[in-house]
């Protein structure tokens, strides 16, 4: 195949062979690329379907940060944020170029973060594999060809072929991702997973955002009504947000990740990385009609003797995922802007069968709850975890957050109260029993209550209070069995909710203790309670 017709641009700061580079190869000619590199196949609905490898999601023990001048005394280091010393940084990244240029060609792409122009971030893709540069394509955002060439503001090089020595390099293991700060570059090596290429993105606008600009970084969806109405769905992978944010009746703005400045709420994305386990066109049209050529199906499997992705199928992983352009959903807001949000979700995945399936927050309870960022850890989007396990992580997003979770707290809570914004806690997790026992909530039901509380509906019907977490239930809402609404009326044996729901509040006591420092008399007095006889 030739190379693309635009020059290479200078990558001696690199320190690669520019000879070897395909830069800015399109859509079909990456598709083309993969194809001839025995990357993938090619799907019925004209996909690109490739394997990751051994990794079919993140693995958090192997990302760390540079600790170094800029970085020492502002990240919150830990075992999120594991420190890695510069020197080895600089000779890993010596191996990784020398990998590549021994390659017989490599792809790169510029692309760019943040739909605001105020607050963009140019990024440049190294990659070794096609199939990792059409994800960067995919999820990124896509630069017009007047914008290409400039030396970019970040670079990542991503390959998964390239093994780290532990002893030598300072890695735990042979994969990794590297962050460093200073030099504005990400290594990635050893895993194919290209989940790793945008949450690194992810963790340095979680740095600079909030620590350059006073911004806040959002692990969230985020759409809008035709009136500006603007909805934020906070929640980890596999809780939601991608579904619940794809709704016909409302613009999207996007699925993950979003900043919110004054004024606005921005994409920092140009494309969407679905779960796609047990897809189908009835449950989630949109999402299901954007896999189509140049979209990219990651560890699915195809019904036998056929090229048709079975999704029920996880024999790879339950972390099967499509990624595909942002303007694959037909309602997308382009450029993916909108106005200060009316209503944040928390989406939480209760495996404990024990949390309501919506109800209203106050102040308090919302800073409680983002600072806890409470829900069950669902099978696949990490390494070893293959089933629902419960976890805390802070501002729903621990994973990729550099700085304490204490400073992206504070930025809310100041633009929740001078927004007034209505925060909803959602449960899309279990009723009638835990996990392995009770039934996982109905997404037509979770529809209806978002829609309902976007609409007004929810703030004309009378509530019922749970007397161990304090959340005000609504009594009834359109389209939904009232029975359901109170998860203590699901479960059969009224004592064993009692004890879970118990066990549960006393989780979110134990976790918030270390936050207890700095949280107000007021946020403190949100804290669950541990009660004796809820009947």
């Amino acid at each position: 195949m030739s190379k693309a017709v635009m020059p290479t641009p200078d990558l001696s700061y690199l320190n690669l062979d520019s000879d070897k580079a395909l830069y800015q190869l399109d859509v079909a000619q990456l598709v083309e690329e993969a194809l001839s590199n025995g990357e993938g196949s090619l799907a019925d609905t004209g996909a690109l379907a490739i394997d990751t490898g051994a990794f079919t999601g993140r693995s958090p023990k192997d990302r760390f940060i540079v600790d170094d001048a800029l970085t020492h005394d502002a990240v919150w280091w830990g075992d999120i944020n594991i420190p890695f010393d510069p020197d080895r940084f600089d000779a890993l990244m010596g191996k990784l170029t020398r990998h590549l240029n021994a390659a017989d060609k490599y792809y790169v792409r510029d692309a760019y973060a943040c739909a605001d122009a105020n607050y963009r971030k140019t990024i440049r893709v190294v990659t070794e594999s096609a199939y990792q540069n059409l994800f960067a394509n995919n999820l990124f955002l896509r630069p017009v060809e007047a914008e290409l060439g400039d030396a970019p503001e970040w670079t990542i090089l991503a390959a998964p072929s390239f093994l780290a020595n532990p002893e030598q390099d300072g890695t735990r293991q042979s994969n990794f991702s590297i962050l460093n700060f200073t030099k504005k570059i990400i290594l990635i090596g050893g895993t194919g997973y290209t989940g790793e290429i945008k949450k690194g993105i992810f963790s340095v606008l979680n740095f600079v955002l909030p620590y350059e600009r006073n911004i806040l970084s959002m692990h969230c969806s985020a759409n809008v009504g035709s009136a500006g109405d603007t909805a934020i769905f906070f929640g980890l992978s596999g809780t939601g947000k991608t579904t619940l944010s794809a709704d016909p009746a409302r613009g999207l703005i996007g699925d993950d990740e979003h900043g919110w400045a004054d004024g606005s709420v921005f994409n920092f994305e140009g494309g969407c990385y679905a779960k796609c386990v047990d897809l189908t066109e009835e449950k989630e049209p949109q999402i299901f009609k954007a896999i189509r050529p140049g979209a990219l199906l990651e560890n699915t499997n195809y019904y036998p003797g056929t090229n048709t992705v079975d999704f029920s199928n996880i024999d790879k992983t339950e972390n099967t995922r499509v990624a595909y352009p942002i303007h694959y959903i037909d309602n997308a807001v382009i450029p993916s802007i909108a106005p200060d949000p009316k209503h944040i979700f928390f989406l939480t995945a209760d495996a404990f069968g024990v949390l309501p399936p919506i109800s209203k927050l106050t102040a308090a309870q919302a800073m409680f709850h983002f600072i806890s960022g409470y829900t069950a850890k669902v099978a696949g989007t990490e390494a070893g975890v293959t089933e629902p396990q419960l976890t805390f992580s802070a501002c729903f997003g621990k994973a990729f957050l550099p700085l304490h979770p204490t400073r992206y707290a504070e930025l809310l809570g100041r633009k929740m109260q001078e927004h007034d914004v209505k925060v909803w806690l959602v449960n899309t997790g279990w009723s009638a029993g835990v996990y392995g026992v009770g039934q996982r909530m109905k997404l037509s039901y979770t529809r209806a209550m978002i829609t309902a509380a976007l609409e007004g509906t929810l703030e004309k019907v009378e509530y019922a209070t749970d007397p161990v977490f304090g959340l005000q239930m609504p009594v009834s809402c359109p389209e939904v069995p009232s029975g359901i609404l109170n998860p203590r009326n699901t479960w059969t044996d009224p004592h064993q909710y009692d004890v879970k729901a118990n066990e549960l509040s006393q989780a979110f006591i134990d976790n918030f203790k270390q936050f207890e420092a700095f949280a107000s008399e007021e946020i403190l007095s949100a804290l669950p309670k541990v009660v004796e006889n809820t009947a």
